[in-house]
């Protein structure tokens, strides 16, 4: 039902009190219409008259003990009502009765026994009924019945001990205490735990412990049933059952499905409408058989029907009349099956399809009472008044009964007011409604508030409510602004209670819709808002985990934007989820939900819902869970053929992902390194293959499955299969000559396969022959392996070849032969009349005649041209003699006779030979053939570098090319400005002496950047050039825009820079003005630095700076270094009372160290742990940790009469000796007063004053005197 957002916005104002009366009447309306609790309420007074109406009902109930009888009925009305009773149809007055106890107060009446005893209580059975009646009629209740019994109880048994062997079915009873109530069985040992119930392991619904065959883990003697009454909260622990399995001397049997429970193949049962039904099938055999559930008139209802207890039971619930039928259940296992079929037969006790309905009726009207039911059998209809039936009042023609059930009054007046009874009954059954027909005159009036506001999305119903009473019933019309005909629309539906409904509500129907009462002035408003509905754009998907891996749901949704932010509610089966912190199972993280470590229990369906104030959008996904398949079973050979069998087998669980494929694999058992390996690939949804085999083979097979997830582990081998031998199926591949040594045929090939051999006693038979027309007869010889070689028989010479595989029983095929050649030797000639024509300064063309191919000795492979570079034809400085000799080889094809070479160096000599070459190498080389290139043009400049003497001049400085390629002529340099579009003019220097290295160019422009080009000439033109791009170099005045950063003994210097300005060199003088010193001169600093660091300058101190150049003084500033100036004041360490303290205090410290001395000398050495054991007195123990304290580390020990000066000043110690870290030092050590030196701080008295708790009082702080020379007091042993 869709979400109707309402807002108040407004109200009618108040209500006279001549009104109060009809209001009042009005709660009798609400009540006979059953109000939403959403409608307005209206204040009744108190002392109005209202029918009884039954608000409690009584219960049927069954009577264990004395405290479970308690009959009670509560009713509303004013005046309030008053109960009566009558017990199986006749009048029944519990306050007369000794046995009974009453309580009544106002609206209810409860009856209950006061009797100590169960047997008085068993004449209270019975059929009861409550009445409720004042002055404007009676209600009367459904029917309670009573009933007594006893609690169960255990009767005394003896201790059953069952016996069987492995294999066998058993079946051991619980046999429950009979009862009235339906018992609940648990089946547990004696540590309370339940046993393990499986397919082979089942608790049937009669309590007994079914087995489909037992195994040695069957055995044991604590097999207990507990019987569980809910009603009475027992539970009966029945005497332990002993189970002995013996193990059979045998193999234990498969046997096939056989049916435990029920028996035989039919079964019948009936059931009541609403109720839960359950069959099962519980069944034995061996292995445990499988079961599954089918309809065989029709389909299983998905939502009224769950397969259960590992698919034995089949529960039904909520079940309805069409789920009667027929349905069958079937246990397999690989011995066979067995079925068994329930017929369901579905009756219905009486429900309703249409009651009547209470309403306020006008004098004069006609009242239709429809009351219809229905039930298998179809029930009776009958009517009462007040709870009287009709048929014993006085006969009315104003009443009528229909066919169908309906009670019509005609013409009613006040006198009519009454409370009718309808009753559907058969014999399953009574069903009653009360129905309240009040005749009263009322002044319309409309209860809905004015102005309020009804939100709804697209494609919701929209109900706006227009609640009116009066009598006779008010008739009310509806209608929108701008829109005369409302009604004509098929989605607007008018309720006869004024409630308006629109159905699939679209944007164009929001607006004001008016409701107005016929022929009157009374009408509400009511505006209709309609907003975008909410829908999922992201909806969870199917997803396929492995077990331990995550899933991730993602929900994403669209949402009307006035709305607040939505609720995202993930459910799985229905079932909220919520974010578990402690596991980490579910984790919300904005629209997703991930499930973690995914097992067997997260499979289900997840549901995400996304909750607005208006509606709610919901999309499910699931989760399967998926894994590696189980490998097949029951891989059996059958139908054995020349060269093939068939294998089959029984598929393994899936896993929740269907087989994709099977991979046979076989292992040959005469091999020595036993290995599976693959042998075919069979689809997933067929199980068997057949195999195509290798003769003399011994096959054995498994089988693997494979699906999404992954390969099965492989499946148990099958047994052997050997296959008979056979002559060779073919030859060798790839027979061929591999000759290299000279007079040599080497014969070889590719080895067989050994699982080509197919028989005992293989080899190869090898044969060959030399190709003459028909040729001499055929050479044979038999060899196991590779290569076979044949000697004597000349270079290069063409056999026939052949290679046939034979075994004991017979040959293969016969070969084609193939032609091969014996080994090749060095060709013998070279190529004659060898021409070479020069076509340009880097090409020639070479010319020859085709070489004999009887010299050449082998196979022709071409020729080679070998070219030997001397240097250039320049002799000056030497340069020919220094040039390396190069040397060019060029192949070229078996059928060429010339050959185009290019790339050569101009001017310069060469000299060229050729030979002929095969696969053994080259042959003798034809007479040497000399020439020389013509000149060409230079290659570039080797280097160029520029340098700029002035603003408007440009020196270019270069070294001459590498490769003149000729004779330098000269140079040739081009410029040109580089501006933006590249067009500027080219401007040419032409430099005629071939020795000159460099050039400089006038008249540039200062402000532009220049393109150079430098090039060579010879005879031949000019060469490539070298480029370079450049500028002028600017004039400049030193450094300006100084900053200076002082530190404490140095400062930095730092000035910008320009590129293309000019060095300049300058100096930085300084002066010291707190030493009063002289000037000191930094060395010379370059402009183009841009920094300078000025070392070696005293702290907190001032300096001027003056910077000069060209002994002109060009910047100057004052500046001060950082530090801070120690200052020394007279304090009281100067004065002479501290002088004379300290040195008592010295004197004192030497007399202490003097009697230790003593002491120690006369054996008064102690232990250090005897004073840690001993208590310590008040005066012994520190007060403050600058005091003197601290024991010898002597383990020798003393006495307590012997008290030592040491212990007693504490001087021994060591924290309190070491006056300062920085300037106390050890001399020496001994056991217990050791050699110390004091010696005075360095920084003075300044550095004193820092540590407030050195005092004149204080022993350690020690006066500075003779002038920063320590004082010391040196105390030797």
């Amino acid at each position: 039902m869709p979400h109707t957002q309402r807002q108040r916005v407004g109200s009618r104002g108040q209500h006279t009190s001549l009104l109060l009366p009809l209001l009042s009447l009005l709660l009798l309306l609400f009540l006979f219409h059953a109000p939403n609790p959403s409608q307005a309420a209206i204040h009744i007074p108190s002392n109005f008259k209202k029918p009884p109406v039954i608000t409690t009902q009584p219960e049927s109930v069954t009577v264990f003990s004395v405290e479970d009888l308690v009959m009670s009925c509560e009713a509303s009305g004013n005046p309030p009502p008053i109960f009566r009773w009558t017990k199986d149809g006749g009048e029944f007055d519990p306050g007369n009765d000794p046995e009974l106890k009453v309580s009544e107060r106002s609206g209810s009446f409860a009856f209950f026994t006061v009797s100590s005893t169960m047997d008085p209580l068993k004449q209270y059975q019975g059929k009861y009924t409550c009445y409720a009646a004042n002055e404007l009629g009676t209600a009367v209740s459904n029917e309670a019945i009573l009933n007594t019994d006893l609690p169960p109880t255990l009767q005394k048994e003896k201790t059953v001990t069952k016996k069987a062997e492995e294999g066998e079915s058993m079946v051991l009873k619980c046999n429950p205490p009979p009862s009235s109530m339906e018992p609940i069985i648990h089946w547990m040992d004696w540590t309370l735990h339940h046993i393990q119930l499986s397919e082979r392991v089942m608790a049937g619904k009669d309590g007994n412990l079914y087995f489909a065959h037992l195994t040695p883990e069957d055995n044991r003697n604590d097999y207990t049933c507990n019987v569980q009454y809910l009603a009475t909260r027992t539970i009966l622990t029945k005497e332990p059952i002993s189970l002995i399995v013996t193990p059979s001397n045998s193999v234990v049997r498969n046997r096939r499905p056989q049916m435990m429970r029920p028996t035989g193949t039919h079964s019948t049962y009936h059931a009541l409408r609403g109720q839960s039904l359950e069959l099962e099938c519980i069944v034995q055999g061996l292995p445990s058989p499988s079961v599954s559930w089918l309809r065989k008139d029709g389909q299983l209802s998905q939502s009224r029907t769950v397969i259960e207890f590992f698919n034995r039971r089949l529960r039904f619930s909520n079940i309805s009349e069409s789920d009667g039928g027929e349905y069958q259940c079937t246990a397999n296992n690989t011995q066979g099956k067995v079925t068994h079929t329930y017929t369901v037969s579905v009756e219905a006790a009486p429900y309703w399809t249409k009651e009547p309905v209470s309403q306020l009726y006008a004098p004069g009207e006609t009242v239709r009472l429809d009351c219809q039911a229905d039930g298998i059998p179809s029930p009776t209809i009958s009517w009462s008044i007040n709870g009287s039936p009709l048929s014993a009042t006085d006969p009315d023609p104003r009443r009528t009964l229909t066919a169908s059930g309906s009670l019509i009054l005609m013409d009613v007046g006040f006198g009519d007011t009454a409370i009718y009874q309808c009753r559907a009954s058969n014999k399953h059954g009574t069903i009653l409604a009360n129905t309240n027909v009040y005749v009263i005159e009322l002044p319309p009036q409309i209860l809905s508030e004015d102005g309020l506001t009804y939100t709804v999305t697209e494609g919701q119903k929209a109900l706006l409510d227009c609640d009116t009473f009066g009598s006779p019933k008010p008739k009310i019309t509806w209608e929108r602004e701008s829109m005369p005909s409302l009604l004509a629309d098929p989605r607007v539906n008018p309720f006869t209670n004024g409630t308006l409904q629109i159905s699939n509500v679209t944007q164009d129907d929001k607006g004001i819709y008016t409701c107005t009462i016929q022929h009157t002035n009374l009408s509400v408003s009511a505006e209709l808002e309609v907003l975008n509905r909410t829908v999922i754009l992201s909806p969870p998907q199917a997803l396929k985990v492995e077990p331990g891996k995550s899933a991730i749901f993602t929900c994403l949704a669209l949402v009307d934007p006035k709305l607040t932010p939505p609720l995202i509610q993930w459910r799985r089966s229905g079932q909220k989820l919520f974010q578990s912190f402690s596991e980490d199972k579910y984790t919300f993280e904005g629209p997703d939900l991930i499930v973690a470590n995914v097992q067997t229990e997260d499979e289900g369906v997840y549901t995400c819902e996304v909750i607005t104030t208006v509606d709610m959008a919901e999309a499910s996904g699931s989760i399967t869970l998926v894994d590696r398949p189980d490998p097949p079973t029951f891989l059996q050979l059958s139908d054995p053929k020349h060269r093939a069998v068939t294998l089959s087998w029984t598929p393994g669980d899936d896993k929740n992902s269907p087989v994709l494929e099977y991979v046979v694999e076989f292992e040959d058992q005469g091999s020595k390194k036993k290995v599976w390996e693959e042998l075919k690939r069979i689809d997933g949804n067929r199980e068997r293959a057949s195999l195509s085999l290798q003769p003399y083979m011994s096959y054995r097979f498994q089988v693997i499955a494979i699906n999404d997830v992954g390969k099965s582990d492989p499946s148990k081998p099958s047994e052997l299969h050997n296959t008979p031998a056979e002559a060779p199926d073919n030859n060798p591949e790839d027979v061929r000559s591999e000759s290299t040594d000279p007079d040599t045929l080497v014969i070889t090939w590719e080895p067989m396969d050994k699982r080509s051999f197919n028989g005992p006693g293989f080899q190869y038979r090898v044969l060959w022959r030399r190709v003459l027309g028909s040729g001499p007869t055929w050479h044979t010889i038999h060899t196991n392996t590779p290569p076979y070689i044949v000697t004597d028989i000349g270079s290069f010479s063409a056999f026939e070849i052949k290679v046939q595989a034979v075994n004991q029983k017979g040959e293969g095929p016969e070969p084609d032969p193939v032609i091969g050649h014996s080994g090749e030797d060095v060709p013998l000639e070279a190529p004659m009349n060898v021409g070479v024509e020069l076509m340009n300064s880097t090409t020639i063309k070479v010319t020859w005649e085709a070489i004999d191919k009887e010299t050449v000795r082998g196979q022709l492979l071409g020729y080679k041209i070998h070219l030997t570079r001397f240097g250039s034809r320049v002799h000056h400085r030497g340069r020919r003699a220094r040039e390396p000799e190069t040397k060019l080889v060029v192949e070229t094809g078996p059928n060429e006779e010339k050959r185009v070479i290019g790339d050569l160096r101009p001017y310069s000599h060469y000299a060229l030979t050729a030979t002929v070459f095969n696969s053994k190498g080259e042959g003798p080389p034809c007479e040497a053939r000399s020439f020389d290139t013509e000149e060409g043009a230079p290659a570039p400049p080797t280097s160029l570098r520029l340098d700029s003497p002035g603003e408007t001049e440009m020196t270019l400085h270069w070294t001459p090319p590498a490769q003149p390629n000729g004779v330098l002529k000269g140079y040739l340099v081009q410029y040109q400005q580089i501006v933006e579009s590249d067009d500027s003019p080219m401007q040419v220097a032409a430099i005629d002496d071939p020795t000159l290295y460099y050039h400089t160019l006038k008249g540039l422009d200062p402000d532009s950047r220049y393109r150079f080009y430098l090039r060579g000439r010879t005879a031949a033109g000019q060469g490539e050039p070298i480029i370079k791009e450049g500028a002028t170099t600017l004039d400049r005045g030193p450094p300006s825009n100084i900053t200076v950063s002082p530190g404490e003994k140095l400062v930095n210097v730092s000035w910008p820079t320009k590129e293309r300005h000019r060095n300049v060199v300058f100096q930085i003088s300084y002066l010291n003005k707190n030493g009063g010193g002289k000037w000191k001169q930094s060395e010379k600093v370059n402009s183009s630095q841009a920094f300078y660091q000025l070392r070696d300058l005293a702290p907190a101190s001032q300096y001027r700076l003056r910077f000069t150049s060209s002994d002109t003084i060009f910047w100057e500033t004052n500046i001060r270094t950082k530090g801070t100036v120690m200052e020394v004041k007279a304090g009281f360490a100067t004065q002479g009372w501290f002088i004379g303290l300290v040195s008592a205090i010295v004197l004192l410290l030497l007399l202490l160290l003097i009697l230790c001395f003593i002491k120690r000398s006369k054996g008064g050495k102690y232990s250090v742990k005897d004073k840690e054991e001993g208590p310590m007195d008040s005066e012994a123990r520190p007060m403050k940790d600058e005091t003197f304290g601290e024991y010898s580390d002597n383990e020798e020990k003393r006495t307590a009469s012997q008290p030592s000066l040491c212990e007693d000043s504490k001087l021994c110690s060591e924290d309190n000796l070491d006056y300062n870290v920085s300037s106390a030092t050890m001399l020496g050590m001994d056991e217990s007063c050791p050699v110390i030196k004091y010696s005075q701080p360095s920084e003075g008295p300044e550095q004193l004053r820092g540590h407030p708790d050195r005092s004149p009082f204080n022993p350690t702080a020690i006066s500075p005197t003779n002038n920063g020379q320590p004082n010391s007091v040196a105390i030797l042993d």
